[in-house]
């Protein structure tokens, strides 16, 4: 099979018993994945179980993409739905959970980075975007990280472009209040 095989292609190989196929997709964007949910949850350790889970729904329910969208379309929701599920569960444990809080502070930021201030910076991004309401970290995310329009992230979420950028609006100025107060300690 070519390198150079288009989405459609791997897709009807997979459905026709090519099981290489779903290798090569899931290759193909499997970084978008991972940091998608990275930036979602926060740390390595929930994005690594939320990719977990997003390979198993794609594995299962390929068969059921009908191309009335972009695969990497069809697959982002997949990774925006189950982080957000994800998050969801998150919260619900720790407010149900009777265990010592500070034992479930996992380090975010376990990557390997040299240089020490770009580190700092990203650390307080992360720590800035974990502290926005999901919807709002989402649109965040997917306007800045991902460099995505309001129009491709309206047909990715499925909300209207109005919501999407009071979202954005809110967000990013509580990241800006968050980064002047930090700048003033």
């Amino acid at each position: 099979m070519p390198e150079d095989i288009s989405d459609h292609d791997l897709v009807r190989a997979f459905l026709n018993g090519d099981e290489t196929s779903f290798n090569k997709i899931i290759n193909k964007y499997k970084n978008k994945i991972y940091w998608h949910a990275r930036r979602m949850t926060g740390n390595h350790l929930d994005a690594d179980e939320v990719v977990q889970e997003v390979l198993l729904v794609i594995y299962t329910k390929l068969k059921d993409f009908r191309f009335k969208s972009s695969l990497y379309t069809w697959i982002f929701r997949i990774v925006s739905t189950r982080s957000l599920n994800y998050l969801r569960k998150r919260s619900l444990r720790k407010v149900f959970s009777f265990d010592d809080p500070a034992a479930d502070i996992v380090d975010g930021n376990e990557d390997i980075i040299n240089d020490f201030e770009m580190k700092e910076k990203i650390q307080k991004i992360d720590k800035f975007l974990q502290k926005l309401p999901a919807k709002q970290r989402e649109v965040f995310i997917m306007r800045n990280y991902d460099e995505l329009s309001y129009e491709e992230i309206s047909k990715l979420t499925g909300k209207s472009i109005g919501g999407l950028k009071a979202n954005y609006f809110h967000g990013v100025n509580k990241i800006l209040e968050l980064m002047k107060d930090y700048e003033n300690r």
